[in-house]
């Protein structure tokens, strides 16, 4: 079986520009949130808010994607970013082996209020920093280093260094040329959600090139967005103080 490297991230991270960047090699497999697709939309929802009526695919399973990512990787070399969040039931030894495992994290004042502008009545169980930093202390534990941490910040300001950082830990050749793509782009036709209609912006897009560092106040947000961000911020810090930094 190739390399199959993991990407665990949060919703609205920046990971589907990550996700876009690592299409644009070549050399890789590139599965846009393939468990997630069977947690929200497999046979047996297990998202909190699913209500009878909502799409399902019959046959879509948490089982059958994996099934499908190790025939893929017997291919070739397979990338793919997910949420931990989807999957925690199945993190044991054997499972984990199989992955070149990184995560891309991301200011929960940042990603918490993206979330709520989509969803207003997003769950808590949606947001993924618990499961995030559980999978990170557990591969830690189990490998006894520290998985790679790439923080969006960092990403944003610094794209080329960055992501040759990123590539030099998972294993995997830096491309440079892939921070750059011709506008116009379709990121929605790997998309299972909503048909990606929150990767707009990114289909304008033309590349990774370096952003100022923005902040973002939470003084005139909701109180619950406020309160999941005070429960969500320690998971976060755990992270970022084993991010790379160059």
């Amino acid at each position: 079986m190739h390399k199959i490297v993991a990407l665990w991230a949060v919703p609205r991270s920046t990971s589907t520009a990550f996700e876009w960047m690592m299409r644009q090699r070549g050399d890789l497999d590139c599965l846009h949130e393939p468990f997630g697709e069977a947690w929200y939309q497999g046979e047996e929802p297990l998202w909190h808010r699913f209500t009878p009526g909502d799409v399902t695919t019959p046959g879509l399973t948490l089982t059958s994607v994996w099934a499908e990512i190790q025939a893929r990787a017997e291919h070739g070399p397979v990338f793919l970013k997910d949420f931990p969040h989807y999957i925690n039931h199945m993190w044991h030894d054997e499972f984990l082996s199989h992955f070149t495992h990184a995560f891309l994290i991301r200011d929960p004042a940042k990603t918490i209020t993206s979330m709520h502008h989509k969803w207003p009545d997003f769950h808590e169980g949606e947001v993924g920093f618990p499961e995030q930093r559980a999978l990170f202390d557990l591969l830690w534990a189990l490998n006894g280093a520290p998985p790679p941490v790439i923080d969006s910040d960092d990403l944003l300001e610094n794209p080329h260094d960055m992501t040759r950082a990123f590539c030099g830990a998972v294993g995997i050749p830096f491309l440079a040329q892939a921070l750059r793509w011709e506008p116009g782009g379709d990121p929605s036709a790997h998309s299972w959600w909503d048909g990606g209609s929150f990767h707009a912006n990114l289909a304008k897009s033309t590349g990774f090139t370096p952003q100022k560092r923005k902040y973002i106040s939470l003084d005139d947000t909701p109180h619950r967005v406020q309160q999941v961000y005070r429960r969500m911020k320690p998971h976060y810090d755990r992270l970022y103080a084993n991010r790379i930094q160059i």
